[in-house]
């Protein structure tokens, strides 16, 4: 080989240097911020273990393809605000807002440029979280539970399952937002039902006692938490305290029921969960969240745990079970 071939040789290769280190170049891995009101970060938690489902779904391998960093307010929605911060500070692509709108909140006062994908807030137009459903305008978009209509929807079937009940001791927290219209449609659902709410009211973890002895001595017919990340992280001392006075009560996450809890009705949260996946999916790929139509739940749930009714001793009525839509024996 002459002089003249090696050296158009090694100016061949030198040439392709460039080409081999862009192809090896390592590709930059998003990073999702998660953060959730009420829920741990680790373990089984099926809303939790419902996204990551959705993320497979749509290709993503978390550790491989895709990062998440959680961050859990174990109920202290005062916490969610720093955790916050700290999802901004670590740079992530995208924000998913796992807990109501107290969490969505804290998200859109951290940043107003990263994307934030919430998984049910309740009425975050009423609220001015966003501008509308079809077009929310800013940095946040996702699922809505429509909560405040399923209150009424739940104290009609309590009523209709224990016609004798007269009197409804109410848990709400009322540093909550999204309390003020569920508390409305309860209200206008009671009235129209003939019954009388006790509305007590729990800011923190140490309230629940004291709410418990009102509903004592009031003699109250039966409990109805309201939705909320306290009550949520809580969700033993309602189920507890129900079963140790035999009261009848009606939840709205299907985690009260397979935790003992009598009765659930509301929107599937695994699948609200499961669809954020799909917003975070779209947004990596360069969609908006201001483009983004906030969607509604597709898929709802009456779940009542018979095991928990028997040991109670509670007759739960044929036209009622008919209409459920799984029974827990």
């Amino acid at each position: 080989m002459n002089v003249r071939t090696i050296a158009a040789l090694l100016v061949l290769c030198l040439c392709d240097l460039p080409h081999v280190a862009l192809a090896q170049k390592p590709t930059k891995v998003p990073r999702i911020g998660y953060l959730v009101a009420a829920f741990p970060c680790t373990g089984p938690v099926p809303s939790m273990d419902a996204f990551r489902q959705g993320l497979r779904e749509r290709g993503y391998v978390e550790g491989k393809n895709i990062a998440v960093e959680c961050r859990s307010a174990d109920g202290s929605s005062d916490r969610l605000a720093g955790l916050a911060a700290e999802l901004v500070g670590l740079n992530v692509n995208i924000i998913v807002a796992a807990g109501g709108e107290l969490v969505a909140r804290a998200a859109k006062q951290a940043t107003r440029t990263i994307p934030i994908v919430m998984t049910n807030a309740a009425d975050p137009v009423e609220t001015g979280l966003i501008a509308s459903l079809s077009r929310p305008g800013g940095n946040v978009t996702g699922l809505v539970t429509v909560s405040p209509e399923l209150s009424g929807k739940r104290l009609a079937l309590l009523k209709e399952t224990f016609p004798k009940i007269e009197r409804i001791s109410v848990l709400t927290n009322p540093e909550n937002p999204e309390q003020t219209e569920r508390l409305k449609e309860t209200g206008v659902a009671a009235q129209a039902l003939g019954l009388h709410l006790q509305i007590l009211k729990v800011r923190k973890h140490g309230d629940f006692d004291e709410a418990f002895s009102a509903v004592t001595n009031e003699h109250s017919d039966a409990l109805f938490p309201l939705g909320d990340p306290l009550v949520n992280s809580n969700r033993a001392k309602p189920i507890d305290f129900a079963a140790k006075n035999r009261l009848p009560a009606i939840y709205h996450r299907i985690e009260f029921v397979d935790a003992g809890g009598l009765m659930v009705y509301g929107p599937n949260y695994d699948d609200l969960f499961r669809r954020a996946a799909t917003f975070v999916d779209k947004i990596l790929k360069g969609a908006k969240p201001a483009d983004l139509p906030v969607e509604q739940p597709t898929k709802f749930e009456f779940v009542i745990n018979m095991k928990t009714a028997k040991s109670l001793g509670f007759v739960i009525p044929p036209t009622v079970l008919a209409r459920t839509d799984r029974v827990i024996e």
